[in-house]
């Protein structure tokens, strides 16, 4: 696989790899504790930022404001974790371009309702699974599996890039 060299070359590595997933897992910390549930992704072009709606009487707004790392796990013809910090935004343009009839089914609401609330997530790195190769991925698995071995550097199948210099 070809180095990433530069922050733009990784933007579009990791766009191209997270554009076609709908939903995303976001994990979020409370007691010490990694929460994981699903969020439906925003049809905009990934820049470093995410955005996902959201309501503020929830848990996970309760979460993001105690502690707002998060991660975003992403699964599809390939894998994808972004690390990063999350931020609300009450920014009503950006909430009406993003709403879509789904949440307003799923949220009971509108996307003026003053409790419905934007997450921004700005990726600081993302590593990344490619299933390309799914023979090499699978004989890899089973070597460890059978002989309790660890695949070495040169049989990493994952890359690390990161967006934050």
């Amino acid at each position: 696989m070809a180095e990433i060299s530069t922050h733009e070359e990784a933007i579009k590595t990791v766009n191209d790899l997270i554009k076609d997933v709908e939903v995303a897992m976001l994990t979020t910390i409370t007691d010490g504790k990694a929460v994981s549930r699903p969020m439906q992704t925003q049809e905009a072009e990934f820049d470093g930022e995410l955005w996902f709606l959201t309501l503020k009487d929830t848990a996970k707004y309760l979460e993001i404001i105690a502690n707002p790392s998060v991660n975003l796990a992403y699964a599809g013809k390939s894998y994808v974790s972004i690390s990063g910090t999350a931020e609300f935004s009450e920014d009503l343009e950006r909430k009406k371009e993003y709403w879509n009839p789904i949440f307003e089914k799923m949220l009971e609401t509108t996307y003026d309702d003053p409790n419905v609330v934007l997450i921004k997530v700005t990726a600081d790195t993302a590593e990344y699974w490619e299933s390309g190769n799914k023979l090499k991925a699978v004989k890899q698995f089973a070597k460890k599996l059978t002989n309790n071995e660890r695949a070495g550097d040169d049989e990493e199948m994952n890359e690390t890039v990161k967006f934050n210099n």
